[in-house]
């Protein structure tokens, strides 16, 4: 007897549109070899931009990097130190080659606790790049989820208490508009690597219906071909928002 195959797509499905990483291992890559924090750092930064590169190759809208969350804050002055070194390099070096390759770099946190010399570079970038359509790259930085949403209900509170707004008008579309991420779709697809599942205070609200995946890969080797791996694992999922089973 033969066997009938499916015939094969013709085009493959479209990528999805906003894919966020959480961007773990670089401690752990450094310590596998003897080395010390800031060389797996160092080596995370060259993984940023090969995935960067890939995301804009695939035809990825969005992505949201998790660069520096509001713990981050109580590593050691030293690490610290370092990583904000790392952030500086990255804003005057890397923005150039961002904007020749047409993507436009927005940045989400609380920035009141960065330097003036980085919220300047991030002024100077985000301007740079805000015509930009092939790739947005969001880099969240001092970012916590919990912060963020204690934010946006903060600003609703002040917006009732002006009379600006009612109570009665609040819901998770006003919400979301006082959220640092209002101008950008949720995320479908949310990626941590290292082995660790959870997602550590990251986009709370906005991960609501995204499909995680979890690699054993630590950043500093995360690639292209481990991209590609995600969003075919993503692909497999059924995305039912709550709904029953087609």
């Amino acid at each position: 007897m033969v066997m009938e195959t499916a015939p094969l797509s013709a085009t493959p499905p479209p990528p999805p549109a906003h894919v966020a990483i959480i961007m773990d291992g670089n401690g752990r890559w450094a310590k596998a070899r003897g080395l010390p924090r800031t060389a797996g750092h160092k080596r995370g930064a060259e993984a940023v931009r090969r995935t960067v590169e890939a995301a804009r190759e695939m035809g990825i809208s969005y992505l949201t990097l998790y660069a520096f969350s509001s713990e981050n804050w109580k590593r050691p002055a030293g690490e610290v130190t370092d990583l904000m070194g790392l952030l500086r390099l990255y804003l005057r070096n890397e923005v150039s080659n961002l904007h020749k390759n047409g993507i436009r770099l927005r940045v989400i946190g609380d920035r009141t606790r960065l330097s003036a010399d980085i919220n300047a570079l991030i002024d100077e970038s985000e301007a740079k790049t805000a015509a930009n359509t092939a790739l947005t790259l969001v880099l969240a930085l001092s970012y916590g989820g919990r912060q963020e949403i204690v934010c946006a209900a903060r600003r609703l509170a002040e917006e009732v208490a002006a009379g600006r707004l009612s109570p009665a008008d609040i819901d998770e579309t006003a919400f979301a508009a006082r959220l640092f991420t209002a101008d950008i779709p949720d995320p479908d697809l949310l990626i941590r690597t290292s082995g660790e599942q959870r997602i550590s205070n990251f986009l709370l609200w906005q991960a609501a219906y995204a499909e995680f995946v979890f690699t054993e890969v630590l950043w500093p080797d995360f690639g292209r071909e481990h991209l590609e791996e995600a969003v075919c694992a993503f692909h497999g999922r059924e995305r039912r928002y709550g709904a029953a089973p087609g």
